[in-house]
């Protein structure tokens, strides 16, 4: 497991990034995590005392990657933008499984599920971690319903958001 410090930084004006709360990787310790890989791949490991598991690092364009830190992640280690972290992990193959509310939704929605199977692993994993961090039935069915949705619009996680937002 690779240790290594760093510090808590937030996107300013920067797309569907905006306002992200996110620790950089450097291209070296991607490279010592996952040998050779430029894609999006997950990771397991600890920030501080916090453990976290399938956790996406995200490339940048240099070899470097960006780990985005929710707020569940940011209020267990109680710490925010410009906090330092000590931070433990590696790679993650564990593949994750979507929830089976949302595969009856697919099977019942033929156009979306054509659309979700085309989608990258990682932009599949957008959806379903989105569905699953539901705290309660009610917000997991409207997620559910959301995604479906937007798969059946054919929209990206990203796009679904926006729109989300843009009609709160």
């Amino acid at each position: 497991m690779l240790q290594f410090n760093s510090v808590i930084e937030q996107f300013g004006k920067k797309g569907e990034k905006t306002g992200w709360t996110y620790i950089s990787i450097s291209a070296e310790f991607a490279e010592k995590i996952n040998p050779g890989n430029k894609k999006v791949f997950r990771v397991k490991g600890k920030i501080d005392d916090c453990s976290i598991a399938a956790i996406a690092l995200m490339p940048m364009g240099d070899g470097s990657f960006i780990m985005p830190l929710n707020a569940t992640v940011r209020k267990q280690i109680k710490k925010r933008k410009g906090d330092e972290v000590l931070v433990y992990l590696q790679i993650d193959n564990q593949k994750l499984q979507p929830p089976q509310e949302f595969i009856e939704c697919l099977d019942d929605e033929p156009n979306a599920k054509i659309f979700y199977k085309q989608l990258s692993l990682a932009h599949q994993n957008y959806f379903c971690n989105w569905i699953k961090q539901a705290k309660t039935d009610n917000t997991k069915a409207k997620r559910i319903a959301y995604t479906i949705n937007a798969l059946v619009n054919g929209w990206h996680f990203g796009k679904m958001m926006q729109f989300l937002k843009a009609n709160k």
